[in-house]
């Protein structure tokens, strides 16, 4: 075969495996029922769904905080009642892009350290347990490798050909990067710098690829500056990772482990890329990386690959993002998966340690049995119990699945018709398994109609059925109605252990519905 043939063989054969991989991983946990055990999944799919099913439906239902990438992927299905309740109408985007990232990285491992190396770096990643748990469901991080990736690849073809179109397509997967994760944005001043370090031109293409690719946040900034009046809101707003800390200190909590102290910050995110990669996968790469860097000197790699792991760290030292794990304070799990972001730096170095295995003619065995090894650690003993990132999405929606399923199961037998008051969230759980459309519902997601109902339900307040947690804005405006009209009667309590309590009302049938939902609008 010519050099070329060889090359598409190569790459249809990556393509083959990471397919299976992915299919397989996708089957499992559908038919174990996994695929929505993590909360922010599910939040994911049903910010997705409200933009095409809600009371206002449209472009505002982007809503801020999470970026906008991943839920737009998921618009072509999740309009699909059946896709929307299994989430494979997030799982799908998801492991298309954890097949793409994953052929990008081959390619781009390729051209850096050789064929060789890329089949050992690219197994090393993809068959990570926890990485095929979360493409397998509808989250954030295989979108981002994807973008991540193609990045990586896009620097390595220009590195070789100086060509403009590679600073372009690279701009253009930054874009995708950072509109998918945070700390894509945080890869974009890197890149600009490694691209004037190594340009023929000297500055006009990293000005080129830092114009072009500061346009996904800048959008991000204009959009929360338009519809919260705060280009910053999904930083600092009501609804931001921040102001949910700060509301939890003023109640007395303990500090996030890692503020403020760069030691514990350092040692929590370590903690958790030992848990989610594996200690067999840590050692090698760390090996591999100290002996490339000596003989093979990848700088550039090592400071794009290592960006995201310096990133989760300085959010750590900020109170902005905690990580708990379960052997050190407060033994819980949170997070775990934000140690995946040191996986593509120890794969690579995975594979500069095959490429830098003496004695060619036994190179290829001994990459073999370093790839054995690191399946082997996760796939000799394949429990699910082990891989932390399901452990943790497993654990931490107990009560959650316990409250969401009942309270399903009671409003799918008892609700036909009306509409439902309630706060967008994990209630919003429910809806999707009971199988009732989000338009049937009125959250805080429809402002201005759900403000006037909660503020004055005396006079705005028409919906027949009310959803809530104990004590939240919608159960509290309930409570103040009672004076005045309209009056409900609290049909369903449901209470699990260590977990909020959900209170279902109906509407009393002594008190008339002056307009049905759908009528008014």
């Amino acid at each position: 075969m010519s050099w070329n043939r060889t090359r598409a063989f190569e790459q249809l054969l990556a393509g083959f495996v990471l397919l299976t991989l992915s299919l397989s991983a996708v089957v499992w946990v559908q038919q174990c029922g996994y695929t929505l055990d993590s909360g922010d999944a599910t939040a994911h799919l049903n910010i997705a769904r409200r933009i095409i099913d809600s009371r206002t439906p449209g472009y505002a239902q982007v809503g801020t905080v999470w970026l906008p990438l991943p839920h737009a992927l998921m618009l072509p299905l999740v309009w699909h009642d059946r896709l929307w309740q299994t989430g494979l109408a997030g799982a799908i985007p998801a492991a298309l892009c954890y097949v793409l990232g994953g052929l990008l990285w081959f390619a781009a491992v390729r051209y850096r350290l050789g064929t060789l190396a890329a089949w050992v770096a690219t197994l090393a990643y993809a068959t990570n347990p926890n990485v095929l748990y979360l493409q397998a469901t509808p989250m954030t991080e295989p979108i981002f490798f994807a973008g991540f990736s193609a990045l990586l690849y896009c620097t390595e073809r220009f590195r070789q050909r100086q060509e403009t179109r590679w600073v372009v397509a690279a701009a253009l997967a930054a874009n995708a990067a950072s509109l998918s994760r945070y700390e894509g944005w945080f890869l974009i001043p890197f890149v600009t710098v490694h691209l004037w370090a190594i340009s023929n031109r000297s500055w006009r293409h990293a000005l080129l690829f830092g114009t072009l690719a500061s346009l996904g946040p800048l959008y991000w900034l204009g959009h929360n500056w338009w519809f919260y009046g705060d280009a910053w809101e999904f930083y600092r707003g009501p609804y931001s990772a921040k102001a949910i800390y700060h509301r939890a200190l003023s109640r007395g909590m303990k500090p996030y482990p890692g503020d403020g102290d760069w030691i514990k910050a350092i040692r929590y995110y370590a903690a958790a890329v030992r848990l989610s990669g594996g200690w067999a996968l840590v050692v090698v790469g760390a090996v591999g990386w100290l002996i490339g860097l000596v003989r093979q000197r990848v700088w550039w790699p090592l400071v794009f690959l290592g960006a995201p792991a310096v990133f989760y760290v300085l959010s750590l030292h900020s109170g902005g993002t905690p990580i708990f794990v379960p052997h050190l304070w407060p033994f819980s799990y949170y997070n775990t998966r934000y140690g995946l972001s040191a996986l593509p730096w120890l794969a690579f170095g995975a594979g500069l340690l095959a490429r830098s295995l003496p004695q060619p003619r036994w190179r290829r065995w001994a990459a073999l049995g370093l790839t054995s090894m690191l399946l082997l650690f996760w796939w000799a003993r394949p429990e699910p119990q082990r891989w932390v990132c399901w452990k943790e999405a497993r654990t931490n929606s107990e009560g959650r699945r316990a409250w969401t399923a009942q309270a399903a199961t009671f409003l799918a037998k008892n609700y036909r018709g009306g509409g439902i008051i309630t706060s967008f969230g994990d209630l919003t759980g429910i809806f999707l398994q009971a199988g009732i459309p989000l338009k049937e519902t009125l959250h805080n997601d429809n402002p201005l109609f759900w403000q006037a109902a909660v503020l004055r339900p005396d006079l705005f307040l028409r919906e027949r059925w009310a959803v809530t947690f104990a004590g939240d804005p919608v159960a509290t405006a309930l409570i103040a109605a009672q004076r005045h009209g309209p009056y409900y009667e609290r049909v369903q309590v449901i209470a699990v252990p260590k977990a909020p309590v959900v209170e279902i009302y109906r509407r009393a049938a002594s008190d008339s519905i002056l307009q049905s939902p759908r009528r008014r609008q």
